[in-house]
């Protein structure tokens, strides 16, 4: 991912303001999707790796409406969880 993919935009809260990323389209970017998981899966995404040599730094990742999907079907739940690991080398 090239930085220059990634535009800064403001959450605004009642009592705080965040900042994610938008992604602007690159034709070079893989995106996955994983349309048979079951609930009892899980898919862990590495958020953000302080570690600059060269692996990925952070993973976007969003949603999207399925068009094939069938028209009575449940909608999809996601929750996110943030959990911060430290290694000492």
């Amino acid at each position: 991912m090239s930085v220059g993919d990634l535009i800064p935009a403001d959450l605004i809260y009642r009592d705080r303001k965040g900042e994610i990323y938008l992604i602007r389209h690159n034709p070079k970017r893989r995106w996955h999707c994983v349309p048979e998981m079951r609930a009892d899966e899980v898919l862990l995404l590495r958020g953000y790796d302080s570690a600059r040599d060269g692996r990925a730094v952070l993973s976007p990742h969003g949603a999207f409406e399925d068009p094939t999907a069938p028209a009575d079907v449940l909608p999809r739940e996601s929750i996110e969880l943030r959990s911060i690991a430290l290694h000492a080398a």
